[in-house]
């Protein structure tokens, strides 16, 4: 908010329109109190009017702006209407450093005439003014191509009531209720009963009864969404449907992540939340990038977080234990796994991003019998099929870059086109960088020499907690995966260094020998340590050789 103490322009019509809407109204508890309101395709100023001189006026951004509604009186005796305005502008924190958005409620009362219905309609149409230009001044990224959430919106939210500490149902009534009837979002709540429950959900749903899926819950609701999406026939329009998440979990990373995309200051626990659910009601859509995950079962899984081995992964799964203390318990799995900390054993290649064009969404369809299985329906030289007794890794030799090898991938890329057939057809994504899992990776791959590793981590969003801003400059669509490995020999305090300094993003400055960054487009982990942990999006899945390549802007994400 701003403070102006400049008068109003007297040659604006009252209650019209003259360049802007003016009116005056009253306040509603006190008929003796009236105000000048101006509406602008970019703000609303509210002005006393008073016989003192020095008059302010407070000026509200339309950006800040989720919704208007109008409404008659409690009780018949009264002949006004109302209509209230809902803002979330930044404001100074009460108690902390900074700003966050905070509820601002403008209520006015119009009383023109005797005639209650007419009170009615004059409410109606500035809260209908104010609706409708909130709706263009919403916060846009420059260089970002937005699409726009239908509106009525039809919103089918899933809340998982046992993420985090178990809160999510009631964090969601108690901070984002509230805010979509503000905004006026329709929605149809939905507690998950057991795992898997949304996947199976959205696999089977109408989905053109939806505007869009939200989640309420961690991370991992989400990757359960995605794969459900992925795992219909008409896969190509469900991951479409625009996605949204709002914080209920511990890690929180997209949602994290989103607030950071917004270019905001940093926001934690309610306020992140509060943050999320404004940009929901905004209604904007970007796109987001998926990785398409290989194991060596043959099952093929779709992720939008990240993909760990090693230390990484043993504290997400490790701390689950401590889940009822919220996010902390990331930390008590830090300081636990480095009290006894491990080294693994394994191979490690991949596709830098400066070796491969930017893969495009490319789909084949083969003659395979449906299935709800989704890796039961890929074309046979796409599924990975690894052979126990062979690294394909081990015996990769000629580490120089062969440019013919880069110019036969980018001409299979770009003459690759959806075939038709003509009867039983299942269509499938292809992943055209990877090569077969029992096969040796392309000579355009880079090879990692060691065979030691801490941890390996590709990360395709900025934070990976709440409070890990892990690749200070990511975006959701930026096509990338990046990778992080770290090798044995770091020591402890070291380590621990790491992980605090990634709280402010500064890990990268910290020069240590041991942390090595990537921008891939693929990658390929074979473990050789026996036991140990791999996950995808904090779920844990089968251990043992595991691929993966990016595909750029596939599902569509509500952002800011």
């Amino acid at each position: 908010m701003e403070k102006d103490a400049s008068a109003p322009d007297p040659s604006r019509q009252r209650n019209g329109f003259s360049g802007v809407l003016y009116g005056e109204f009253t306040d509603t508890l006190n008929d003796g109190v009236r105000y000048s309101v101006s509406l602008t395709e970019s703000a609303l100023t509210i002005q006393r009017i008073s016989s003192s001189p020095g008059r302010t006026k407070v000026v509200f951004n339309l950006s800040d702006c989720v919704g208007c509604r109008a409404y008659r009186g409690p009780d018949n005796v009264d002949i006004g209407a109302y209509f209230t305005a809902y803002f979330y502008p930044f404001k100074r924190r009460w108690m902390s450093a900074g700003v966050a958005r905070q509820r601002v409620e403008q209520c006015f009362r119009v009383a023109l005439v005797q005639d209650p219905l007419v009170n009615l309609r004059e409410a109606e149409r500035w809260a209908h003014a104010i609706r409708d230009a909130s709706v263009l001044q919403a916060p846009r990224r420059d260089g970002v191509v937005y699409t726009e959430l239908r509106r009525p919106c039809r919103t089918m939210i899933l809340v998982n009531p046992h993420s985090g500490r178990g809160q999510a149902l009631q964090l969601f009534t108690g901070h984002i209720q509230a805010m979509l009837t503000e905004a006026s979002v329709s929605y149809t709540l939905v507690i998950t009963e057991h795992q898997n429950h949304a996947r199976e959900m959205v696999r089977n749903a109408d989905l053109s009864q939806w505007d869009a899926l939200v989640i309420m819950s961690g991370d991992g609701l989400l990757f359960e969404v995605i794969n459900g999406l992925m795992e219909r026939e008409d896969w190509q329009q469900a991951i479409q449907t625009p996605l949204g998440i709002l914080p209920g979990g511990s890690g929180n990373a997209l949602a994290a992540s989103i607030h950071n995309y917004s270019q905001l200051p940093p926001a934690w626990n309610e306020e992140l939340l509060l943050s999320c659910g404004f940009m929901l009601c905004k209604g904007l859509v970007g796109s987001l990038d998926l990785v398409s995950v290989h194991l060596a079962s043959r099952q093929r899984l779709f992720s939008f977080l990240s993909l760990a081995w090693g230390f990484v992964a043993d504290v997400d799964i490790e701390s689950e234990k401590y889940r009822h203390v919220g996010a902390i318990r990331f930390l008590m799995g830090t300081l636990v796994r480095l009290a006894s900390l491990r080294v693994y054993q394994g191979r490690l290649a991949y596709l830098p991003a400066k070796e491969a064009p930017k893969p495009s969404k490319k789909i084949v369809k083969a003659t395979h019998p449906t299935s709800t299985s989704l890796c039961s329906s890929f074309p046979c030289h796409l599924i990975p099929n690894v052979s126990p007794k062979q690294s394909s890794l081990t015996n990769c030799i000629d580490m120089n870059i062969n440019q013919n090898s880069i110019t036969n991938s980018s001409n299979l890329i770009n003459n690759m086109r959806p075939e038709t057939q003509s009867n039983n057809m299942t269509t499938s994504l292809v992943d055209s960088l990877l090569p077969s899992l029992d096969q040796q990776v392309p000579e355009n791959w880079t090879v990692v020499n060691e065979e030691d590793f801490v941890l390996v981590l590709a990360i395709y969003q900025s934070h990976l907690a709440e409070d890990l801003w892990t690749v200070p400059g990511a975006m959701a669509d930026d096509g990338l995966i990046h990778l992080f490995y770290v090798t044995a020999g770091i020591s402890r305090p070291a380590l621990l260094r790491l992980f605090l300094a990634m709280e402010k993003g500064s890990h990268l400055a910290c020069g240590c020998p041991h942390l090595v960054y990537e921008k891939v487009r693929a990658l390929r982990l074979e473990p050789i340590s026996q036991q140990g942990m791999i996950t995808v999006d904090g779920e844990v899945v089968e251990y043992g050789p595991i691929q993966a390549q990016v595909h750029p802007g596939m599902a569509k994400l509500i952002c800011g």
